[in-house]
């Protein structure tokens, strides 16, 4: 069978992980092209310090964009980024200074990105990578600490969904409203963790711009990754990319590379296999709105227009927004016109260079005589850093990418999300407004087919050192599915630093007090569908170490659970054949919402041939290999990234 895109290129960076050819589920270890870190590089340099790191891996892999809070000019944070800067020519690391742009522009338009390889960020919106045919997804500070310290980091390959356009864009629709409408149609988890592979003739009818907008946002969507075939639009850009960087003496591709992309570009195999697939016709697309408050309630223009939800501030900025085809589409709306009484417009580029770009053509100009108040190249209130922040009461349409309450501002405050068009004639209006299209409405036209699961293959793996070649335990069943993080470990203990004992006294009080009296050092838990969903808090599983429980079995786990869960140790698998059969054998204690089950008889897991045994029965999971051994044998990630700068001297 073959490979989904992001099989392939997981494949082409893989350090650590299963000799045959890489699917779904597989835990790897991978050796990423680049990694970016803005702001949070003082966190991650901490990490890295406490980790043993002194010299960076591959100075080559990091680069450092300060981009978040450039308007604070505090003695504080000025001096965390002299000690960045200063770190970063000492360990001969690329570094952007603030005022030079949001990272994931400058990783784009400066060569950092390329087609068919792997770049992360410690940042969610790292997803923007995939508009140029790379694997960009975004990594937590403790995987930055340890690819600077190690060259690598762990990861969990996603299913794929296949996301097929068709059609082409009216005049006056964009990719903003593109992926608005995809985020406001499929708002129930399809896509949640999944990678994304855009496909079919409507992408070659989606400029470069519209591909980086959609990219960015598939974060809000819920997926891990969003990504665009290597086309014509593709090498256009780089072409034009490339001669830009030879003028200013920095070339980080060649021609012969882009040759190379042009006549053999990264592509999935003809028989690679999709959890999913969602159909979407482009000309069926009209201008939407997002919000309040959240991005997957979503509108047509239209109807917000016909209530004329008045404004108080509009946002044209932050890396989905600011690029120059963003502020020039502004301009050509605002010229000659004013922004209304009562209305504040902010603008910031994208980067200095596009700054630059928009202000040769005259468009920038044309924005600060239309009333425009300018910010400096930067993540400034997208963020709710710097200048231009809501006050309680106020009403925001934004060019950004998220408008969760609170974020750009007072929680009192409301924010609506649409694009640059719609930002600007909003500001123009002092109400919601747009482009009018006939046949506006939403949804637009669509499918989405959930596709036949493949069968988990038999596989025999070798038992690492330290790693249980199997384990048995009593069967604690939980049956609930969406069984959050609050549940597990509540809010009232998450900010207090309690002992093990102490943790273990609380776990999962939010959802069954009697809990920590009935679980046993040993047990096995299993659990349902969507398990460890909600925040990232690591003590929801910390707790159940300190109860302990020895191994947990899903039926699906929150991708960001698992990660917590292989960073401290812990055992966690996927077998929903197993969890099926336990709703299956205890229907009527369900019936009677009974939170914690006590099996009858107890569970075995066999970690060398990938299956769990139950009342005679036999269960497969993908089998455990040899990075997930390593991160469990080691007692999490920290103490694995040890080991290896000890081995490394």
């Amino acid at each position: 069978m073959g490979q989904t895109i992001v099989e392939k290129i997981a494949q082409a960076h893989l350090a650590a992980g299963p000799s045959r050819p890489l699917r779904a589920g597989d835990m790897v270890s991978l050796r990423p092209a680049r990694i970016l870190t803005h702001d949070n590089t003082s966190a991650v340099l901490k990490k890295f310090r406490a980790l043993g790191g002194k010299r960076v891996f591959d100075p080559s892999q990091p680069v450092f964009a300060l981009d978040h809070e450039i308007q604070n000019t505090s003695p504080e944070n000025l001096a965390k980024y002299a000690e960045i800067e200063a770190f970063a020519h000492d360990q001969g690391i690329v570094f952007h200074a603030a005022g030079e742009g949001i990272g994931h522009q400058l990783m784009v338009a400066n060569g950092f990105v390329l087609p068919g390889t792997l770049v992360v960020a410690s940042d969610s919106h790292s997803n923007t990578y995939g508009a140029l045919g790379a694997l960009g997804t975004p990594v937590v500070r403790t995987d930055a600490a340890a690819v600077w310290a190690t060259g690598e980091f762990w990861w969990q390959l996603p299913a794929t969904v296949q996301v097929r356009l068709e059609g082409r864009l009216r005049p006056g629709v964009t990719g903003k409203d593109v992926i608005l409408a995809l985020c406001g149609t499929y708002n129930h988890d399809e896509v949640l963790n999944a990678a994304l592979e855009f496909a079919g003739p409507g992408v070659l009818a989606l400029g470069m711009a519209d591909r980086l907008t959609i990219a960015n946002m598939t974060t809000e969507w819920g997926a891990l990754t969003g990504w665009f075939p290597v086309d014509a639009v593709t090498i256009g850009y780089l072409e034009e990319r490339h001669e830009t960087q030879l003028v200013h003496g920095v070339a980080r591709f060649s021609a012969e590379q882009l040759e190379q992309w042009r006549t053999s570009p990264p592509a999935p195999d003809d028989d690679a296999r999709y959890a999913a697939r969602i159909m979407l016709d482009l000309d069926a697309v009209r201008p939407g709105i997002a919000g309040p408050d959240a991005v997957q309630r979503v509108e047509s223009l239209a109807a917000v227009r016909g209530r004329q939800v008045r404004i108080s501030k509009a946002y044209l900025l932050s890396c989905v927004n600011g690029r120059e085809h963003d502020l020039e589409a502004a301009a050509a709306v605002l010229n000659g016109q004013r922004v209304a009484d009562g209305v504040k417009l902010y603008v910031a580029a994208a980067s200095r260079e596009v700054q630059e770009r928009v202000a040769a053509s005259g468009s920038w100009q044309v924005l600060l005589d239309a009333g425009a108040i300018a910010l400096p190249p930067g993540c400034g209130p997208c963020i709710g850093l710097g200048e231009g922040l809501l006050e309680p009461g106020e009403v925001a349409i934004s060019a950004t990418n998220r408008n969760f309450k609170g974020r750009m501002g007072s929680r009192d405050a409301t924010v609506y999300l649409g694009s640059p068009e719609v930002v600007a004639r909003s500001a123009v209006a002092g109400y919601i407004d747009g482009p009018a299209i006939p046949g506006d409405g939403f949804p637009p036209p669509g499918s989405f087919e959930r596709l036949p699961a493949s069968e988990v293959p038999a596989e025999s793996v070798a038992i690492a050192d330290g790693f249980p070649a199997s384990l048995a335990g009593r069967l604690l069943f939980l049956p609930q599915n969406d069984l959050n993080t609050d549940g597990i470990y509540g809010k009232d203990y998450t900010y207090r630093e309690l002992t093990r004992a102490e943790m273990a006294r609380v776990v999962m009080a939010n959802y069954d007090p009697e809990f920590a009296a009935t679980v046993q050092p040993g047990d096995v838990l299993v659990g349902g569908w969507n398990f460890g969903t909600g925040s990232s808090r690591e003590q929801a599983v910390t707790a159940l170490q300190a109860a302990g429980v020895s191994a947990l079995v899903v039926g699906s786990a929150s991708q960001t659970y698992v990660r917590n869960a292989y960073n401290n140790g812990f055992i966690c698998i996927e077998c929903p054949a197993l969890v099926r059969r336990l709703r299956e054998r205890y229907a009527a204690a369900r019936e009677r919402r009974q939170p914690t089950i006590v099996a009858d008889t107890p569970l075995a897991i066999d970690f060398a041939n990938g299956r769990v045994q139950f009342e005679g029965e036999s269960f497969p999971f993908p089998a455990l290999g040899e990075v997930p051994q390593a991160l469990v044998a080691a007692g999490g990630v920290e103490q694995l990234v040890r080991q290896k700068l000890s081995r490394q001297g």
